[in-house]
């Protein structure tokens, strides 16, 4: 077993689960930025140093050596965890005039991919373009806060696009993210929304990559990349510097999937 000691910063979800097995984890795929690890029965990822934070992130100086056998040294970190944001009626008008100034500069982030297109009125890539009615009836059942219609295209984009984190999961999720923070505000129909994306869980497994489906969990529960938590933060305390700098950052997320959770940010808060 290999013991990695240059730990410098890892998420909550990642910490409690090296608590629970000592330290141990094992490696489950290795790509170009990252390693995939089981820690226990709970997904978590190893990345450089600079890598996005995330609640299953672990960021260590050193890469996976080879063997499959991991041990992480995490004593003394204090695992990172998206700070609180208390959301209401009176700030949802600030976030949405915040938004809007977002959205009209946002061809200064480069070039939308996925389903950011959307955001600037740009036709769909392959093979999004057949999926472009389902992002849209989604969009809409969220504007009306119609949990039960958004069920229906939320389950019609899983899969939709490739990778191990496809578009359609990375909007659908973003989308139901921002539903959770707003029904927590008391301005969304809670019961209503945690049915759909029960009804999303359930189906994932059947429907996208394993990873994927970890992501959809951990987005339908509040819980995303660091950079979507500080742009929301932005948006909601009248801060659009800030808010523009999470965005640069977040669209950043791999192939298209920081642009395809911007577009699914803008669903789910209904502006």
């Amino acid at each position: 077993m290999v013991t990695i000691s240059t730990v410098t910063a890892i998420g909550a979800t990642a910490h409690a689960a090296l608590t629970r097995t000592a330290g141990a984890a094992r490696i489950l795929a290795r790509l170009t930025g990252s390693t995939y690890l089981t820690a226990g029965e709970t997904l978590v990822w190893l990345g450089p140093p600079g890598a996005m934070l995330h609640p299953r992130t672990i960021v260590a100086g050193a890469a996976a050596a080879d063997g499959d056998d991991l041990r992480f040294a995490i004593d003394g970190l204090v695992p990172w965890r998206p700070a609180p944001l208390a959301l209401d009626r009176a700030s949802m008008a600030t976030l949405g005039r915040v938004w809007r100034g977002l959205v009209a500069d946002l061809n200064a982030f480069g070039v939308p991919g996925g389903f950011g297109a959307l955001l600037v009125g740009a036709p769909l890539a392959f093979p999004l373009e057949s999926a472009r009615r389902d992002a849209e009836d989604l969009a809409g059942a969220c504007a009306r806060d119609d949990a039960p219609a958004a069920a229906a295209a939320a389950l019609a984009l899983l899969g939709v696009g490739g990778g191990l984190t496809p578009s359609g999961d990375d909007f659908v999720g973003t989308a139901l993210f921002a539903r959770r923070l707003l029904s927590d505000a008391g301005v969304a129909d809670a019961e209503g929304w945690r049915r759909t994306a029960d009804a999303v869980l359930a189906a994932a497994p059947a429907r996208t990559h394993p990873l994927s489906v970890a992501l959809l969990g951990d987005l339908a529960q509040g819980q995303a990349y660091a950079p979507l938590h500080d742009l929301m933060h932005g948006l909601a305390r009248d801060a659009p510097d800030a808010a523009r700098d999470a965005a640069r950052r977040l669209v950043r997320l791999g192939h298209s999937s920081g642009w395809d959770m911007l577009a699914g940010l803008g669903a789910g808060l209904a502006i």
